[in-house]
């Protein structure tokens, strides 16, 4: 059973300063509201932490103005990649990839009775930053997501890792498990975020916490329902086009959506201030619904990620790999399409003219997994460096017009990379 140390006073951990050269911070927990800033001085937020009600009061909720699903049948080719913010970025093993099992496999056997012992669960090396990939049940759907920690509760005492890595686990326990006599109707990303959290409020070993999270089920008949809460967040490519993207949800500057287990401890300081709790749950997270096509692109990632890294870089490093490979290919009126043996790209290492490019440099061979390390290589990078103008950086300026401030902002950074085949094309 996680523990966690006695609160400090919540209105001495209100704000936390950059250090001189921007390039790390010092995380605190803003748990009263937003204080004016100095002009004097370099001052960020980290992100605070609100009160959740409770698990029994979540109720389901399916995507609004639902898309009418084709005929055709999709599969996914996925990996996932990661890096720790005070690690290096190991490519070769930092990376994961979506393992699919036959409709006679058995699957996890994980009786109702257990739960999560957090002290003995292996973690991948993505520090605050978590994700799960999972077939849905015996369909041929399947479940992405990832969740970002909230830093701040370090600051009392919490490690912030296990409430993200925890819910990830419990929404890949639910995604592989899914029986549909048991839900009553076709998992939805919304649905599948409100049981992980239930399951999460519902295990002892995880007393506090919080963190964001972005969910996707791509369908096999080519649907991606989304349900993203917080800051993290995904991008649909099509053919070097942004084709859809979430927005992020934030109470004020680098405080987000976030679902929350606050100790009764806590609330009763927070309630000593005369605030209101701010609670935010599933069913407040953006739900959307969109059409894949054949060789659409689909990243989801942290903050890490889009703090980092705007949509239109992430478009070039997708783009460039994607033609270099010739998995799209310019057209003789100029245009992108869909190359040739799309499959062999995005399954092995392709026995012909280009298989040079899967080698080079020990990067994975496949794109879904040259993506995802690319990705996540130049989020890495771009968070180090001191003269960028990140995301971050301008998002900083819109609030603090007076401090002309650039850079990355070094955070954990974790990758989904997702490739659409239709299999009567591929």
């Amino acid at each position: 059973m996680t523990t966690f140390h006695s609160f400090r006073t919540a209105a001495a951990t209100a704000r936390f300063h950059f250090t001189q050269n921007h390039q790390r911070r010092t995380k605190s927990v803003l748990v009263i509201g937003i204080q004016k800033i100095s002009s004097e001085k370099l001052i960020k937020f980290s992100r605070s932490f609100h009160t959740s009600v409770t698990a029994s009061s979540i109720t389901s909720s399916s995507s609004e103005n639902k898309i009418p699903p084709c005929h055709k049948k999709f599969s996914y080719k996925v990996a996932a990649s990661y890096v720790a913010k005070n690690k290096n970025f190991d490519f070769k093993n930092n990376i994961s990839y979506l393992k699919l099992h036959g409709p006679n496999t058995p699957r996890v056997s994980w009786p109702n009775s257990e739960r999560l012992n957090i002290q003995k669960y292996v973690r991948p090396l993505s520090g605050q930053d978590a994700f799960f990939l999972s077939q849905i049940g015996d369909t041929s759907d399947v479940a992405l997501g990832i969740a970002d920690g909230v830093g701040g509760w370090a600051e009392l005492g919490v490690d912030p890792a296990n409430f993200s890595h925890g819910i990830c686990h419990y929404m890949k326990h639910a995604a592989i498990t899914y029986e549909k006599e048991e839900w009553g109707s076709n998992l939805c990303a919304q649905a599948l975020l409100q049981r992980g959290y239930e399951n999460l409020y519902e295990d002892q070993s995880v007393l506090a916490g919080g963190s964001t999270a972005c969910v996707a089920i791509a369908r096999s008949n080519g649907i991606l329902d989304t349900a993203n809460l917080g800051d993290s967040g995904y991008v649909q490519i099509r053919l070097n086009t942004i084709h859809s993207c979430s927005e992020p949800q934030v109470h004020s500057f680098n405080t987000p959506y976030q679902l929350s287990i606050i100790p009764e401890v806590t609330r009763s300081r927070v309630a000593a201030f005369g605030r209101p709790y701010l609670c935010d749950m599933p069913h407040d997270a953006e739900i959307n619904q969109h059409k894949l096509s054949h060789g659409d692109v689909l990243v989801i990632g942290t903050d890490g990620v889009w703090d980092n890294l705007s949509h239109s870089d992430i478009l070039e490093i997708v783009s460039q790999n994607m033609l270099r490979a010739k998995a799209w290919v310019h057209t003789s009126s100029n245009e992108i399409s869909v190359g040739k043996n799309f499959s062999e790209k995005v399954s092995i290492i392709p026995a012909d003219e280009e298989a040079s490019y899967f080698t080079t440099g020990d990067l994975p061979g496949n794109l879904q997994g040259i993506l995802a390390v690319k990705i996540t290589a130049e989020a890495k990078a771009a968070s180090v460096n001191v003269k960028r103008d990140s995301p971050f950086a301008r998002e900083f300026r819109k609030f603090f017009p007076g401090e002309n401030w650039k850079g990355g902002k070094v955070d954990d950074i974790c990758v989904v990379v997702a490739i659409v085949c239709d299999d009567n094309v591929c």
